[in-house]
């Protein structure tokens, strides 16, 4: 009876080791599948940061060319403005020496 009752212990810790190591291996599988789904989710975050990042670098070129552009105009505009003021001013300093000289 006492070797039945000390089989008995002993296969129920050959079974609570065995338990013990299917858990371990369990939750082991468990933390590295929750690691590679974090890894994962990290790269799609970085991703997807990446590509907005991309949009809006290229939303800013865009706008920046056409403020660029609209610079660009309002300076050659202005430039021309005062090339024609020039060309008046210089026609009437000519015509008044021209009619200084002669007066």
């Amino acid at each position: 009876m006492a070797s039945e009752t000390v089989k008995k212990i002993l296969e129920a810790e050959a079974s609570s080791e065995r338990r013990n190591a299917e858990a371990r291996q369990k939750s082991e599988e468990i933390v590295s599948d929750a690691q590679r789904k974090a890894a994962i989710a990290v790269q799609k975050r970085l991703s997807d940061a990446n590509a907005e990042a991309a949009g809006l670098r290229e939303e800013v070129r865009k706008k920046a060319a056409e403020h660029s552009a609209a610079a660009e105009k309002e300076c050659q505009t202005t430039l021309d403005e005062i090339r024609k003021r020039a060309k008046d001013n210089s026609e009437k300093a000519i015509k008044a020496i021209i009619d200084g000289f002669f007066a």
